[in-house]
């Protein structure tokens, strides 16, 4: 049946392809990905790394860099499923080869493994491709899981799920975020072999933080001020921030960076602020004090900005989900983000730990950013519990080697 409906899925798919950018970026990148994987180097041991999305390859990024580090007798092959994934990281110098995943075909995945040949496959986080996986167990390949997060809702954990729950038998290992996610696995037989590594995007973070260069302009800008640094904001987002920014406490200057940086979104944040303002990639010396509000628009810039900051928003909450909490709070500072966030797993704990608020309302917002401005002690502490949270759940990536090192690298 899964066959049936997949081949009728991709069927659509490179229909609607035809019509929309995102769909066609898709179709184009899986076809240009045969004539990298037919030029493989057939005497490399690839180990295959895949993320559907950007968010994934953070993931599992602070892992790859490990093994090949450790062991660089292997090659890292990477894919991925999302050109949001693909189109920022196609150049990463971390993988020996990076390209799009073919579809989950019995046809495309046979010929996928017998180019690629890989001696291991990690899937990050939510990753579970039946044709793969069936054949990886087939020829022998080990599979693990990295950073899973697993729910009660989910379809592995349904009466009706069993076609869901036999997957989980094709995988050598789960490293999973917390202990839910293991009681869960255990709960439906999968006993053996589920490890409690955490997130590791926190070790990422903690590196990111330690190598982000100086950016000597909004060094400038946020001297001796109170800076919120709003981070992957969306329209629902800048409706309920600016206006506070605008017309409430003008004693907060604003950092902004939207998700989607193109010239109709910029203009449309323009439009919104009644403070000064300038563009970050337009922005002189004499700028840094004569604005009030940044608007980054260049990628790539967020995670260092972040520490110019006294607070961050992080933007998705009222829409798609939030972006990532991390890369602010490893900075030591409070983060907001609207009341779209119960599946991730980070931002239910930062708020368990004070160090995170959620809002559902501009009123929600004025509360949160108003008791920061009256009590610098109530924001030094959510700073805090925000610094330690990152620093305690760091640490599974060497926790994930460990195991590896008796699992996969043994011989």
């Amino acid at each position: 049946m899964y066959r049936l409906l997949f081949s009728l899925y991709v069927a659509l798919f490179h229909i609607v392809a035809l019509f929309y950018k995102k769909a066609g970026k898709i179709v184009k990148g899986q076809r240009d990905s045969w004539d990298i994987l037919k030029n493989l180097n057939p005497k490399k041991n690839y180990l295959w790394f895949h993320a559907s999305s950007l968010g994934e390859f953070e993931q599992g990024r602070p892992l790859m860099e490990a093994i090949t580090c450790t062991y660089p007798r292997y090659s890292v092959l990477l894919t991925f499923y999302s050109p949001s994934g693909f189109e920022v990281q196609k150049n990463y110098r971390g993988a020996d080869v990076v390209c799009y995943l073919p579809f989950d075909t019995m046809c495309n995945v046979r010929r996928f493994i017998e180019l690629v040949q890989p001696r291991a496959a990690f899937f990050i986080k939510y990753e579970f491709w039946p044709h793969y996986l069936k054949e990886l167990n087939k020829e022998g390949v080990p599979v693990y899981l990295v950073s899973g997060v697993f729910r009660k809702n989910q379809l592995f954990f349904k009466p009706w799920g069993g076609f869901y729950r036999r997957l989980l038998r094709y995988f050598s290992a789960f490293f999973v975020q917390n202990e839910t996610s293991k009681v869960l696995l255990n709960s439906i037989g999968v006993n053996n072999k589920v490890f409690i590594t955490g997130d590791t995007r926190c070790d990422r973070v903690i590196d990111i933080a330690a190598h982000a260069s100086e950016q000597e302009l909004i060094k400038e800008f946020a001297y001796d001020s109170m800076v919120l640094v709003a981070g992957s904001t969306w329209p629902e987002d800048e409706e309920i921030l600016i206006p506070y920014i605008n017309n409430v406490h003008t004693e907060w200057k604003l950092i902004i960076a939207p998700h989607e940086i193109d010239e109709n979104r910029l203009r449309g944040i323009e439009k919104l602020l009644n403070r000064p303002f300038v563009r970050y990639s337009a922005m002189k010396n004499e700028d840094a004090g004569r604005v009030e509000c940044i608007i980054i628009d260049s990628f790539g810039l967020l995670s260092s900005v972040y520490r110019y900051g006294q607070a961050a928003y992080i933007g998705g909450g009222f829409g798609v989900g939030i972006h990532n909490t991390l890369e602010a709070a490893v900075y030591g500072i409070p983060v907001l983000f609207g009341p779209n966030h119960t599946k991730f797993e980070e931002a239910q704990a930062l708020i368990e730990a004070g160090a995170a608020f959620c809002i559902s309302s501009q009123n929600d917002l004025e509360d949160e950013l108003d008791k920061f401005l009256a009590s610098n002690k109530t924001l030094t502490q959510a700073g805090e519990n925000a610094r330690n949270y990152v620093k305690e759940k760091s640490g599974g990536t060497a926790k994930i080697l460990d195991v590896l090192k008796t699992e996969l690298f043994k011989v």
